[in-house]
C-alpha cells in the first residue's frame, strides 16, 4: 500500500487541491452554501478513497506477480498483463528473461566445452610426465635425482588435483563402491612420495587393523593422497602415523603427524575452498585446494573428516567410514 500510495502521490495531491478549491471558492462566495460544500467534499473524500483502494488491489495484482515469480520461472506460465501498460511491461519483461536464458545457455555451454577441453589436457599430459619419470629413475647423481623426483612429484600432485576439481562436480556418476584395500592404497601412495619424505626425513609407522572397507578405490585413494600430502608438506624429520580401527561398528583411519599443526582459529576454515593459513602468509606453495576436494569426496562417499591439532606439536585427521547398510543411497546413484 506504502509503494502504490508513493507512485500515486501526485493524482492524491491533485484531488485534495481539488477539494480545497472548492472549499476555498464556498467560503469566499456568500452566494453557495458552505455546508453544501463541505458535505460534497465530505462525500467525494469517501468515494476517492473507496476508489482508491480497488484500484490498489486491482493494478498492483500484476506487480506483485512479477515481484514474486521465480526468475526461472517459464514465462509461458506467466500471467498475462490485461492493461496497455502492463502489457507494455510483459512484453520487455519476457524479451529480457528469454535473452538473459539464452545467454546462460550459451555460456553454461561454453564452459562446458572448456571443462572437457582442459580434462583432455590434463590427461594427455600425464602421458609425458609418466614417461619423465621413467627417465629421471635413471638418473645416476643421487641428490640431483632426488631434487627432480621432488619437482616432478610437484607438478604430479598438482595436475592430478586439478583433474578431480574438474570431476568432482559429477561425482556421483562416478561412484562405485567395492572393497577396498586400505594397505595396498597407502603403499602406493607412501611410494609416490618416496623422495620428497627422503629429502624431508620423514618416515611411515603404519599400523592397521582392519585393511578392507567399502568404498570407492579410486576417490578413496584422492582422500588419503590430500592428507598424507598435507602432512608430509607440514612435517620435518618426524615420523607419520597411520592406523585403523573399529569402532561401534565403524572403520576409523586416523592420519597423524608431528609438524607444526593447526591454529584453534584456523580449524573451521581448513577444508573452505581457497583457504590457507592465517599464520603462515608466506606459503605461497598451498593451493588451499588440498583439504576443500578431500572433503567434498568424502561427503559423496559418506566419510566423515574430523580433525584434531595444537600449533606445534601436530595434527590428527580421522576417516569415519560408515557402515555397510548406508550404502543402499551410494549404490543407487
Amino acid at each position: 500500500m506504502k509503494k502504490y500510495l508513493i507512485e500515486r502521490l501526485s493524482w492524491v495531491l491533485f484531488f485534495c487541491c481539488l477539494q480545497g478549491l472548492l472549499l476555498l471558492i464556498g467560503y469566499l462566495d456568500p452566494s453557495i452554501n458552505l455546508s453544501t460544500i463541505i458535505y460534497i467534499v465530505f462525500l467525494s473524500m469517501i468515494i476517492f478513497i473507496l476508489f482508491f483502494i480497488i484500484r490498489y488491489k486491482k493494478e498492483t495484482t500484476f506487480y506483485k506477480m512479477i515481484e514474486e515469480t521465480d526468475p526461472f520461472a517459464d514465462v509461458n506460465n506467466i500471467q498475462e498483463g490485461r492493461t496497455p501498460f502492463e502489457k507494455i511491461v510483459e512484453s520487455a519483461w519476457k524479451e529480457q528473461l528469454d535473452i538473459h536464458r539464452w545467454e546462460l545457455n550459451d555460456l553454461g555451454t561454453s564452459v562446458e566445452r572448456e571443462k572437457e577441453e582442459l580434462l583432455s589436457w590434463l590427461h594427455e599430459v600425464k602421458t609425458p610426465l609418466t614417461t619423465m619419470k621413467l627417465m629421471l629413475e635413471r638418473v645416476e647423481d643421487s641428490t640431483l635425482k632426488r631434487q627432480l623426483m621432488y619437482e616432478w612429484l610437484r607438478i604430479h600432485l598438482l595436475l592430478d588435483q586439478q583433474l578431480h576439481s574438474r570431476r568432482i562436480s559429477f561425482m556421483e556418476n562416478d561412484i562405485y563402491i567395492e572393497k577396498v584395500n586400505l594397505e595396498k592404497i597407502i603403499v602406493e601412495e607412501i611410494r609416490m612420495l618416496q623422495s620428497w619424505c627422503m629429502q624431508k626425513g620423514i618416515g611411515f609407522d603404519v599400523s592397521l587393523e582392519i585393511q578392507l572397507v567399502l568404498s570407492d578405490g579410486k576417490w578413496l585413494q584422492f582422500i588419503l593422497r590430500q592428507l598424507l600430502t598435507n602432512a608430509v608438506k607440514y612435517s620435518e624429520g618426524a615420523d607419520i602415523v597411520i592406523r585403523s580401527m573399529e569402532k561401534d561398528g565403524r572403520v576409523l583411519m586416523e592420519i597423524q603427524d608431528y609438524g607444526r599443526g593447526i591454529e584453534s582459529k584456523d580449524i573451521p576454515s581448513i577444508f573452505d575452498r581457497g583457504f590457507t593459513s592465517t599464520m603462515d602468509h608466506m606459503d605461497h606453495a598451498a593451493t588451499g585446494m588440498g583439504l576443500f576436494l578431500a572433503k567434498k569426496a568424502a561427503e559423496s562417499l559418506k566419510i566423515h573428516i574430523d580433525v584434531e591439532s595444537v600449533y606445534r606439536e601436530g595434527t590428527i585427521f580421522t576417516l569415519t567410514f560408515p557402515r555397510k547398510n548406508e550404502f543402499n543411497e551410494l549404490s543407487s546413484m
